[in-house]
């Protein structure tokens, strides 16, 4: 071999070695639902200091028609490795072959609370009737294009029979947080997942809805079929569901999934 052959072939190698160390090292991508992000964003930390172990982690809601919207994100073909987003939603594209079939995880359920502004008057929405009051005196209502948003528009406003009330006065927020709405003044009272409020400051939450008119969101997990590296994913989704790590998931406003499948 001459000389100029050898340089070649080392060059080559080299050029193998370093692509495939770049591969090797590429970070799990995550797409999280605003519900769980609270959660998410204190379990990878703990899950990120373990040697390779990097997670690249992104966010959108788990329906809807806006740009993010892991819907929309999963048909445009993004190369994600893991979703986390309302469980009705998963299991629809589950169904669609976009997920890996037996990949769901049941992370934690999630409740709709409601909150007003900070040091804005509280008002009392402990039963429904108190609660349909406060709709009906509040000048604007905010609530999301997710989840619980589109439980609130299709089904809670028309069981209180106020539904042509709101019209006027209610609005659906996208991609936005509902709280941050609350927070800047555009609404004076707004309903989301309690998880989803809690995070946000500038404002005061009131309570959850009444349990005549509540409404339980599940949080889930899943591996994406196109995924390179559904093993790590999948190691990545014990992690989250491990029962140690329960009580970070309770405090951000969730309850749990722990062994056994009980909460």
């Amino acid at each position: 071999m001459t000389e100029t052959s050898l340089k070649r072939s080392f060059a080559c190698a080299a050029l193998f070695l370093a692509f495939t160390g770049t591969a090797l090292a590429e970070p799990l991508t995550v797409v999280s639902s605003g519900g769980f992000a609270a959660a998410y964003k204190k379990l990878v930390a703990e899950w990120q200091k373990q040697p390779d172990h990097e997670v690249n982690s992104q966010w959108g809601p788990s329906m809807g028609a806006t740009k993010n919207a892991i819907p929309q994100r999963l048909d445009r073909k993004e190369p994600i490795d893991v979703v986390i987003m309302v469980g009705d939603a998963l299991d629809k594209l589950m169904a669609t072959g976009q997920l890996v079939p037996g990949s769901k995880v049941v992370l934690a359920d999630s409740t709709i609370a409601c909150a007003v502004p900070q040091g804005a008057p509280r008002p009392d929405i402990g039963t429904v009737d108190k609660l349909r009051q406060t709709l009906l005196n509040a000048r604007t209502v905010a609530w999301s294009d997710s989840a619980s948003g589109e439980y609130i528009e299709r089904e809670m406003l028309p069981k209180l029979g106020i539904a042509e009330q709101m019209r006027g006065k209610g609005r659906k927020i996208p991609a936005t947080p509902v709280g941050e709405i609350i927070a800047s003044k555009e609404a004076d009272f707004g309903c989301q997942q309690r998880s989803e409020l809690l995070p946000v400051h500038g404002i005061d939450i009131v309570g959850d809805l009444p349990a005549d008119v509540q409404y339980v969101t599940e949080f889930s997990a899943a591996v994406v079929a196109s995924s390179p590296r559904r093993d790590e994913a999948t190691r990545f989704l014990r992690f989250l569901a491990t029962p140690e790590n329960a009580e970070v998931i309770r405090s951000t406003g969730l309850v749990p999934m722990t062994k056994g499948g009980t909460r």
